[in-house]
């Protein structure tokens, strides 16, 4: 499906007006899903650039939107998740003119985006339960001690040292909150219905998978798909690999099945 993508500015957030890039289908349909989507860069860079995933979910029918969660407030904890938050809410009660009453409020985000997502969904959980349909959670990163085997691999990917910086700036409040380090948060249960996904050669593997087994443990349902190496996956946050990405086809069809079971539901 083709995609029109538009830059927008939300101007009735509580935090203040936030710029947002909207990726939506050619030919979507009424009633399509309204996914809220943070974008990479390790909670140091922009993550307005153009987004693959985004540009990926949007093919599958979703409209997609990618705010500027750092320019607002800055990248320090907890700084983005109250920008994410104002944003999630202000599309809970106002839609921004975005889909309809049928549609889905989904969340989502890759890498420090993921991150942002999780924290979200805590809130939510706390404060808006009910608005909240799902979460896509790609590769997110929530883990600051950075202690996983597969984080072996993340000099291969080019990205050890800015996720080091990253987790140093975004923590730099010196307290390590749950809602900041999504693995580390004690109260699990409750949570919106989430799709995780990410690949056999991701440095983020193995925080990730080990994410989803907590949920899963604390009664949550989890869709989890590893996609398999070579598939160009950790180039979706900026890593490095040596492959042509195609990953796409794989992300839209379980996107699509985790939309559908939440219609079903």
């Amino acid at each position: 499906m083709p995609v029109d993508v538009k830059d927008m500015v939300f101007d009735k957030v509580a935090i203040g007006p936030v710029s947002t890039r909207i990726y939506q289908g050619a030919d979507y349909s009424k009633g399509a899903p309204v996914l809220l989507y943070f974008g990479a860069g390790a909670f140091l860079g922009s993550p307005m650039r153009d987004n693959a995933a985004a540009e990926c979910l949007a093919g599958a029918g979703a409209i997609v939107v990618v705010p500027d969660y750092i320019s607002p407030l800055g990248g320090a904890f907890p700084k983005p998740l109250e920008v994410g938050f104002s944003i999630f809410s202000y599309l809970a009660k106002k839609r921004a003119g975005l889909g309809d009453r049928k549609s889905l409020l989904l969340i989502g985000g890759e890498e420090a985006g993921g991150n942002i997502a999780a924290a979200v969904a805590f809130k939510a959980r706390d404060h808006l339960a009910r608005e909240l349909d799902g979460q896509v959670l790609l590769s997110p990163l929530v883990d600051p001690f950075m202690g996983s085997v597969s984080m072996r691999e993340a000099d291969a990917a080019g990205m050890r040292e800015r996720w080091t910086e990253g987790w140093s700036h975004y923590l730099s409040a010196g307290v390590c909150h749950p809602y900041a380090a999504p693995c580390l948060c004690s109260r699990m249960t409750g949570l919106a219905p989430t799709l995780l996904a990410t690949s056999d050669d991701d440095p983020l593997r193995d925080e990730a998978i080990g994410y989803a087994e907590r949920l899963r443990q604390a009664g949550n349902h989890v869709l989890q798909h590893l996609l398999p190496a070579g598939a160009g996956w950790p180039e979706l946050y900026g890593g490095t690999t040596g492959h042509t990405p195609n990953w796409a086809d794989n992300l839209r069809r379980h996107f699509a099945d985790f939309v559908r079971e939440l219609g079903a539901g």
